[in-house]
């Protein structure tokens, strides 16, 4: 954080900052926000109705950390109660909704802007958290090692935290989040006799699904030691260790061959300067009929350069080191490393900002439990700060959800991309579930 430094300016300064910014507010005319300061003052931005938004500033400091460290600043500032409003996801939405036409307080611009004055510093910070060896279990530990009984209290009882599938507005989350690991399965035409590599466990979810409703083998890594630790318990309690090997490893040390790969929202944690060594590692183990489903967080295309070249505040405070791929960066390291062709492609993205919405609720159904787990009020709020953040940029469509099932050319064991969907029948079968 950068209290130290923005603490000691003088308030002509806040001042100054403040004119900045309603300066950079000023012209954004789609929808509207009202800023509200510390005195009552009230400044309002916009006319429109598209999407309406309130800010209750309680500490000036707020505009100069947000003209120092632009978006990053602005998060920072919320974690640390300088702002509140009573909905986060529009104030974001706000702003991604002007974001193309202003500047605003993005920091993964490559427009000149008033705001982000001093942004290298937390570009340099993005630089320490490369994904080496060493480095990928230090990022994944900062997230993943948080705590195994503090996501148990939000997560659905599949304990899964990737995007799930809903097909109906009634699903539940659970009955979301088994829909997708069936639609994988299905994507991946899983037989009792195949060998599946899961590269990413998160808690076990889909090799206990694979391995339970398709009869197969599946060999599961991670570099989570909780995660390692909650999956072969899982995994035991399930009566399935003859089938499921869970390992803790990183993906760039596998060896053997297998009939299948499936990855879940494991490739944004790579970066972009290994995503080639990811892709290779995958080609070199998958047999020469195998399929690879993929489902992963993109950045559009046309925004990817420039976000790899900065530190957002997910990847600051939630994900360190991690890198949102876009189609095009999967693409290039897909020809780069070996034969792959796309076989389906499939967006869910409405289904993640759903998903971020009930997970969001859960978390707050549970503070107290969250608090007598050691978490100050601080954590709470960075948190829901996370969670908004990334339903509003799903919900605005700024980020997208896929899957992506991946072929060698000459696999004449492929199926009709038609026959993945899930029927009524199987529809009806989950809401039993």
């Amino acid at each position: 954080m950068h209290t130290k430094y923005t603490d000691s300016a003088p308030r002509w300064f806040d001042r100054l900052c403040l004119k900045i910014i309603d300066s950079v507010f000023r012209p954004m005319s789609l929808g509207s926000l009202v800023m509200i300061l510390p005195d009552g003052h009230r400044l309002n931005y916009g006319k429109g109705h598209e999407i309406e938004a309130v800010i209750h500033i309680h500490d000036m400091r707020f505009f100069r950390r947000c003209v120092l460290f632009g978006s990053v600043g602005f998060g920072e500032a919320y974690v640390d109660g300088d702002w509140s409003t009573a909905d986060i996801t529009d104030v974001i939405r706000w702003m991604l909704l002007n974001h193309e036409n202003h500047p605003t307080i993005a920091t993964d611009r490559d427009k000149k802007s008033p705001v982000n004055w001093v942004g290298m510093i937390n570009k340099c910070y993005g630089w320490f958290r490369q994904n080496t060896l060493r480095g990928s279990r230090r990022n994944i530990a900062d997230h993943y090692d948080l705590n195994n009984d503090f996501f148990r209290l939000w997560l659905d009882p599949t304990m899964t935290y990737s995007a799930a599938y809903f097909q109906d507005p009634q699903q539940t989350l659970e009955e979301a989040q088994f829909a997708k690991y069936e639609v994988l399965c299905r994507k991946l035409q899983l037989r009792p006799t195949d060998h599946v590599l899961e590269i990413g466990t998160g808690w076990g979810g889909f090799a206990e699904h694979a391995a339970k409703h398709y009869g197969c083998r599946v060999t599961t890594v991670t570099i989570s030691k909780e995660q390692y630790k909650y999956a072969k318990e899982r995994i035991f309690r399930a009566g399935l260790t003859g089938k499921v090997d869970v390992q803790l490893k990183d993906y760039r040390h596998l060896t053997g061959s297998y009939d299948k790969v499936a990855s879940i929202e494991m490739i944004e944690a790579v970066g972009h300067k290994y995503l080639k060594e990811y892709f290779a590692t995958i080609h070199r183990v998958l047999k020469k009929d195998g399929l690879v489903a993929i489902q992963m967080i993109l950045f559009p295309d046309h925004r990817y350069e420039i976000a790899r070249r900065n530190t957002d505040w997910i990847q600051k405070h939630i994900f360190p080191g991690s890198l949102l791929p876009s189609v095009r960066s999967v693409q290039q390291a897909i020809n780069a490393t070996g034969t792959l062709n796309l076989h389906h492609y499939e967006d869910m993205t409405p289904s993640y900002a759903k998903t971020l919405k009930i997970w969001y609720h859960l978390f707050n159904k549970q503070i107290a439990r969250v608090k007598k787990l050691g978490m100050d009020d601080r954590f709470v709020r960075k948190w829901n700060f996370y969670l908004c953040y990334c339903e509003a940029a799903f919900k605005m469509r700024h980020i997208s959800v896929v899957q992506a099932v991946y072929s060698r050319p000459n696999n004449l064991n492929l199926n009709d991309p038609l026959e993945f969907a899930l029927s009524d029948k199987d529809q009806a079968f989950i809401g039993q579930l």
